[in-house]
């Protein structure tokens, strides 16, 4: 299974979840997470769906 695929399922996972349980918004949570950290992963998870080699600075 290729990344996007796995981030695919993992979103829509979430947002299964999200709609499940309305008083815990996990999706905006992770989004302001990735937003003001920039964690390491993100990037790695972006250059690899779309093939860039852009280093982060």
């Amino acid at each position: 299974m290729t990344t996007k695929t796995r981030l695919l399922l993992s979103v829509i996972a979430l947002g299964i979840l999200d709609a499940i349980i309305p008083l815990f918004p996990i999706l905006a949570l992770v989004l302001v997470y990735v937003l003001l950290e920039r964690p390491p992963w993100f990037l790695g998870w972006v250059q690899e769906i779309y093939g860039t080699g852009h280093q982060a600075k």
